[in-house]
């Protein structure tokens, strides 16, 4: 075999789909072989049905500038519903997180499409994801009487979902045209697949308000991600996921999603730069390097048989959630901190980062 074939073979060949709505499953609740590939939009309808307690739905919301991020999210498990919010201060470390664990998933409806409304309403905790028609973009509101021993109420706006690519320059801060996104089908077979989208880059500015102090999170200075995943999950599984966005060195808008582990032996990926709003997909896969035994320690994380990836991360604070919950068992060490390194856009040119805030995580679940 010559070495451009070689080279070649370490490639997936993963199929884009364009235009047509796709449904992910069949009448009978298996995948639909048609919507397996991947999409800059989404375009899938996650018409999940059947297969109880292996369904698993969730939206993370996840939005940072230089000082502060604040992250929630609602997921349905179908046996039970996992609601969590969490905030952290770069500077001081001050970190506050609650959780709220639902029986049965009861008053959890979660949409069938990305754009769809979640809204959350329980004595601990409400949560919101709904559209807003005014301001163009996703609201994200959360009231919680007892965040970890304060008192907390957020209002973000999180423009750019969605779209075919934008339409006016990364540096316009007026608007907030829409950017490419990362969709794509996992078929781990006809009774186990996942449809997960990643939006990254997103504009986000708002508010939230911790024991009666308003912390402002700026427009033009805050970027949001959103990981939606809709599927027929095995009952065990373990992935590294790792994601950023802001400006890289030279003032360009980029952003990542980079997951190892548990896409192994599908012939999909999860893997994608972006920069100035367009996906770059990445038909490789990716190596998490790292000390299991200290990961506050610099991970290395690169694509498998190019450079188009290469990246150092430095953690500054690990997030540790641990749920051992009857049949719900989950480990996660979330590590947020700051990537340096380099990554490669289509025309081969390499774009430094220096400092850009995101998070690398190591999880294993039960679930």
């Amino acid at each position: 075999m010559s070495t451009t074939k070689q080279l070649r073979s370490l490639y997936y060949d993963e199929p884009e789909l364009t235009g047509l709505a796709q449904q992910l499953c069949d009448t009978r609740g298996r995948l639909n072989p048609t919507s397996i590939g991947w999409s800059r939009q989404p375009l899938h309808h996650c018409n999940l049905s059947g297969h109880w307690a292996r369904k698993k739905r969730w939206n993370y919301w996840c939005a940072a500038d230089q000082t502060r991020l604040f992250s929630v999210t609602v997921s349905n498990l179908d046996y039970a519903a996992m609601i969590f919010a969490y905030y952290l201060d770069f500077q001081t470390l001050r970190f506050h997180e609650q959780s709220l664990i639902i029986p049965f998933a009861h008053g959890c409806a979660m949409p069938d499409t990305v754009d769809g409304d979640i809204m959350i309403r329980h004595p601990k905790m409400h949560v919101s994801f709904t559209a807003d028609a005014e301001q163009g973009g996703t609201r994200l509101r959360a009231s919680i009487p007892d965040f970890d021993g304060v008192v907390l109420n957020a209002d973000l706006l999180i423009q750019g979902m969605g779209g075919k690519g934008p339409e006016a320059p990364a540096t316009d801060t007026t608007t907030a045209p829409a950017l490419e996104s990362l969709n794509v089908v996992i078929p781990w077979s006809r009774r186990r697949f996942q449809f997960t989208s990643k939006q990254n880059c997103l504009r986000a500015s708002g508010t939230i308000e911790l024991d009666g102090t308003t912390l402002t999170f700026e427009p033009g200075e805050t970027y949001a991600c959103l990981d939606l995943g809709r599927g027929i999950w095995p009952y065990a599984s373990s992935w590294n996921w790792g994601s950023f966005s802001g400006l890289a060195q030279d003032g360009r808008l980029v952003g990542g999603n980079l997951g190892a582990g548990w896409t192994d032996g599908t012939g999909m990926t999860e893997n994608a730069i972006w920069f100035d709003g367009r996906v770059s997909k990445l038909h490789e896969d990716v190596s998490y390097t790292y000390d299991r035994h200290d990961l506050m320690k610099p991970w290395t994380i690169r694509t498998a048989n190019t450079q188009r990836v290469d990246l150092r991360f430095e953690p500054f604070f690990d997030r540790r959630a641990h749920t051992n919950f009857v049949i719900i068992k989950s480990d996660m060490h979330q590590m947020i901190g700051r990537y340096y390194g380099t990554i490669i856009d289509d025309k081969g040119v390499p774009v430094e980062l220096s400092g850009l805030i995101g998070w690398a995580e190591e999880h294993q679940a039960r679930w």
